[in-house]
């Protein structure tokens, strides 16, 4: 049988919250006006109902357990959603505000997001965002971010997906390498050439090539090189600049270094295919208007970089 949900208990996860922040049951208690004893016996109470400690006390200070901190971020989340849904209510909400903390990747953090971000807080003046640039997978629960922004179709059927995008993916080398090399011109003669491959951290396994051969067929172009990129894909853009080999990468990322003479497209007629991105969130989680207002100004001002002829406007489902 499901428990019950005692109404009081609210108001002893509002101590709880409280305390956690502040790491002292004192200091709750001066915060919400109460006595430091109510809000120990508050707690106290909770931790009873749930059979576990929730926070380790000493005579200076308490902090929270590994039970605490999970249950801190759900209680945050939820009492969250009630303050927002309690400003929708009274037409509190008509300016989002309070903070988003979203993760990203290296490349579309900084070739696509940061470019947007003064707009987005233009915007909105009344939101914050705490934008991490990783591309170490996210636990939303443990990590505590809003949104994730990543490459490929997600696995997680926990997560909802939004894609922001398709954009096409070239071969592309710097005019000194190819001065030296030559310019490859099928499929053989590129497997000849210097390749620097980018390893997946998620996987731990080079990132295949997205080609297409002679019949227009698409086909995962994979080879051994001695050239390989962990982590930050630009270092492998960094590298092909230098003169160092071939390297695939998204046209819009590619871009300003060909208008800068730095890298020249190879092989155009094998390109053109794409690799998605897309914004996650927990699909359980209410998204509260300073969200959402992100998530859409994201996906709009995406829609609009036309950088590349294949990379233009696209319409995206509401959230």
């Amino acid at each position: 049988m499901a428990r019950q949900f005692d109404p009081v208990q609210l108001g002893s996860i509002e101590l709880f919250c409280k305390a956690a922040e502040l790491g002292s049951f004192t200091g709750a208690a001066e915060m919400l006006g109460v006595t430091p004893a109510s809000v120990s016996r508050s707690i106290s109470r909770l931790e009873a109902r749930l059979g576990v400690r929730l926070f380790t006390r000493t005579t200076r200070s308490v902090r929270l357990t590994s039970d605490g901190l999970l249950y801190h971020a759900e209680c945050q989340q939820a009492l969250e959603q009630i303050a927002e849904a309690e400003r929708a209510i009274t037409g509190q909400q008509r300016q989002p505000k309070g903070v988003v903390r979203v993760s990203v990747g290296t490349l579309y953090g900084h070739h696509r997001v940061v470019p947007l971000l003064p707009g987005f807080m233009a915007a909105y003046p009344e939101v914050e965002v705490e934008l991490n640039v990783s591309n170490r997978n996210v636990d939303f629960v443990e990590d505590g971010y809003d949104l994730a922004i990543r490459l490929g179709e997600p696995r997680d059927s926990g997560l909802v997906a939004r894609k922001l995008e398709e954009p096409t993916v070239g071969v592309f080398g710097s005019p000194d390498y190819l001065a030296r090399r030559g310019t490859p011109q099928t499929l053989e003669g590129l497997a000849t050439h210097d390749l620097i491959q980018f390893v997946l951290p998620s996987t731990g396994r080079p990132m295949p090539w997205l080609l297409r051969n002679e019949a227009g067929e698409d086909i995962d172009f994979t080879f051994k090189s001695r050239q390989r990129v962990h982590e930050d894909v630009l270092a492998a853009v960094g590298w092909a600049v230098a003169g160092g080999g071939l390297f695939q990468i998204y046209h819009f990322v590619a871009e300003p270094a060909v208008r800068a003479g730095q890298l020249v497209e190879v092989m155009p007629q094998a390109g053109g295919r794409s690799r998605p991105f897309h914004v996650l969130y927990p699909q359980n989680r209410h998204l509260s208007a300073r969200v959402r207002a992100f998530v859409d100004y994201l996906a709009g001002a995406v829609g609009g970089l036309a950088s590349h002829p294949g990379d233009g406007p696209r319409s995206h489902p509401p959230l």
